[in-house]
């Protein structure tokens, strides 16, 4: 059967084409709510498009089949990282990360959180993975607040009249599947379950989204837990780890990024010691670093990888894997990357936000040379460019004016505990998702009849 994304998107512009003045309205509404809403994005106003990004059952379906093939690859490669020397050395990480991902978990997951972000073909349901992210996978909070924006408005509920469309819950299942990784923990460490265990969300807190942060927190509340949101900095060890305030934590969910960590390394010793002496659960654990590493892309091609693999997911990361060069001299054909800029980007290993990363279509050839010549022998990859799939969205502009484009999209994949919990949806006028390149939020939903 096929899927009918593309149908569904040119039904709902229809219907904006029916009544703009009502439509333009709607927006104005929407973007009042947004404003005072805990919608509030780390980069600025949290822009947004009119259309909702529509997924059915096929396309829904198949993302959940494929992702299931990745989630196989990904634990198996973190398997191998945990059990074997020589494997470790691909990846080059320092000794301090390296201890750290070492360290037991005490759940068997590997993998317990990632947003998993795809170009996918609205027609052919093809595409090709663009990044995965770990433990600091965010925007959960930006589809939730979009999706209550517009859930009211007339042009929704004229569409949605004949139709059976399901919006994605993020925040109650993943809290669903934490507690269900923290009871393994007690249990693999012989522990009595407190009778409200204290939760801390833990960022670094001048950087990290507090507005989505208060979402978990109440969520945590309504499931039985005690929650906080503190810095990471401010953390202490004493035996156990307490918040600044002297709480006693029995786990934490680690929203900071590994990279920030590890650039921060003197301002978080008591919680490194707190992890190293297991006396919290920690998830968002040090090891899905193995994953969230750009260099995981180049490393899935290798022979040593090849042999660790099935035939299905040999196949499977040769279809949907983009080819990945590290920037390094030597092991990437200079004449060929400057030549065929076209087909190629750059990005960093490990950054996050679309930071650092430029596509050759966007310069000229000696500016792209420039570029290159800026940045081999880094911590940058080279990667296979991907082109997104484009679809007509619009939004109104201050003065209520309609702004039509065709949106590069991409979708992102929210995988909770192995399970995809559901889907995240970006479009942007450039070919990288930044506020430069006028990258806008739609709400998914899903069209189940």
């Amino acid at each position: 059967m096929k899927s009918q994304i593309v149908e569904l998107n040119r039904e709902f512009l229809e219907c904006v084409k029916s009544d703009t003045n009502a439509v333009a309205k709607d927006f104005v509404t929407a973007k009042s709510y947004i404003k005072n809403s805990s919608a509030i994005f780390t980069r600025g106003n949290l822009l947004f498009l009119v259309a909702p990004k529509f997924f059915d059952k096929v396309a829904y379906e198949m993302i959940k089949s494929k992702i299931a093939v990745l989630d196989s690859i990904l634990d198996k490669v973190i398997s191998q990282y945990l059990e074997d020397i020589e494997f470790r050395k691909f990846f080059g990480f320092c000794d301090i990360l390296q201890d750290l991902i070492l360290l037991q978990s005490g759940y068997t997951r590997k993998l317990p959180i990632a947003r998993i972000d795809i170009f996918l073909n609205e027609e052919t349901l093809d595409f090709k993975f663009c990044e995965f992210n770990a433990d600091g996978a965010s925007a959960m909070n930006e589809d939730r607040e979009l999706g209550n924006a517009w859930a009211q408005s007339s042009t929704w509920l004229k569409f949605a009249k004949s139709k059976t469309i399901k919006r994605f819950e993020l925040f109650d299942s993943w809290v669903q599947e934490f507690d269900s990784l923290y009871s393994e923990y007690l249990q693999t460490n012989k522990l009595k379950r407190p009778k409200k265990p204290t939760i801390a969300i833990v960022d670094f807190l001048d950087i990290g989204t507090k507005s989505e942060f208060e979402v978990f927190r109440q969520t945590f509340k309504k499931h039985g837990f005690e929650c906080i949101i503190e810095d990471i900095t401010t953390l202490k060890f004493n035996k156990f780890l307490y918040s600044a305030n002297g709480i006693k934590i029995d786990a934490v969910y680690r929203r900071a990024v590994t990279s920030e960590c590890m650039q921060k390394l003197d301002s978080i010793k008591d919680f490194l010691a707190a992890v190293k002496s297991n006396v919290i659960c920690l998830i968002g654990h040090f090891r899905t670093q193995i994953i969230h590493d750009k260099n995981l892309f180049r490393i899935l091609r290798l022979p040593y990888t090849k042999r660790l693999l099935s035939d299905v997911q040999n196949a499977f990361v040769e279809q949907h894997i983009p080819k990945t060069l590290r920037l390094i001299r030597g092991e990437f054909d200079y004449d060929e990357i400057i030549a065929d800029k076209d087909k190629w980007l750059i990005k960093p290993a490990d950054r996050y936000g679309s930071q650092g990363v430029a596509t050759g279509g966007d310069y000229s050839i000696k500016e792209w040379q420039k570029l290159i010549d800026n940045y081999i022998d880094s911590d940058f990859v080279l990667q296979e460019y991907c082109p997104p799939f484009k679809t007509l969205n619009m939004y109104f502009d201050d003065q209520g004016n309609q702004v039509s484009n065709q949106y590069n999209n991409m979708t992102g994949i929210y995988l909770y505990n192995g399970k995809v919990a559901g889907l995240y949806s970006r479009q942007m006028l450039g070919r990288v998702t930044t506020k430069q390149d006028e990258g806008r939020v739609t709400v998914s939903v899903l069209v189940e009849s």
